[in-house]
């Protein structure tokens, strides 16, 4: 019997787990919440624009919250059809959201209701998509109000939105994020990546830290939704930051 020396016998079993193995495809960020924080700076919508949008969405409303009935009491579905509301667009994007090769503007509306308070976030958003003048889709974005991101990550030719939403309160931000989808104008949450941001600096108790997320997808067939990863990081409340690793998927929060 033949025998083999050990060196080929190493080579040998290297070069078949080579084979066996497929190498991982390789990641691109979404969004890295380390660096970026949670939303882009929204161009300046002029006031013609705001009064021809509103005009469209509600059919009545306040030009300024300033002018909301004291006595008024309701919750924030009741105010919306009482006129007691003082909208305002607060970000926008240009993009083909409900259908392919459409030129369309999603426009963020944060609808203000009277009387709205802090757990309700101090009032609803909307996202209205027009193509031109025509108005194609109206839908509520639950308390999403800042757009991070556009992508096409499936490559249909129809865009999505990367949206956040943040509270703030005895001295911690708390942010989450999801990617949205408005095909054939109804909302879709394709992944609700819930908690991105977590910084309890601003606390001032004991052990605060600030917690980030880093969102990334691979690559997928045409028509195909990459695989999304949520990798989540730690770091100190000094000025300047080290981030280290702590985990994979849904961020662990301390509430």
């Amino acid at each position: 019997m033949k025998q083999i020396s050990l060196p080929l016998l190493v080579v040998l079993l290297s070069l078949t787990l080579a084979v066996g193995q497929r190498p991982a495809a390789p990641k691109q960020v979404l969004h890295d919440f380390r660096v970026d924080g949670g939303g882009t700076k929204a161009a300046k919508i002029s006031s013609a624009t705001q009064r021809s949008v509103l005009s469209k969405l509600f059919r009545k409303y306040l030009s300024d919250g300033s002018k909301c009935n004291p006595r008024f009491e309701g919750d924030l579905e009741a105010a919306r059809k009482a006129g007691q509301i003082a909208p305002s667009i607060i970000d926008s994007a240009t993009g083909s959201f409900t259908a392919a090769g459409q030129t369309q503007t999603a426009y963020v509306i944060s609808v203000a209701e009277c009387g709205a308070s802090h757990a309700e976030n101090f009032g609803s958003d909307r996202i209205a998509i027009f193509s031109g003048p025509q108005l194609v889709a109206d839908l509520d974005l639950d308390f999403r109000s800042s757009i991070v991101r556009k992508t096409d990550l499936n490559a249909d030719g129809i865009d999505e939105l990367l949206m956040t939403s943040g509270w703030t309160g005895q001295g911690t931000i708390i942010e989450s994020a999801a990617l949205l989808g408005f095909q054939n104008g109804t909302l879709q949450v394709i992944e609700d990546f819930k908690t991105v941001n977590e910084d309890s600096c601003g606390s001032g108790f004991p052990g605060s830290t600030a917690k980030a997320a880093v969102l990334s997808f691979g690559t997928a067939a045409p028509g195909k939704m990459p695989n999304l990863q949520q990798q989540n990081y730690e770091a100190g409340c000094g000025t300047k930051k080290r981030w280290k690793f702590v985990s994979t998927g849904k961020m662990e929060t301390s509430n």
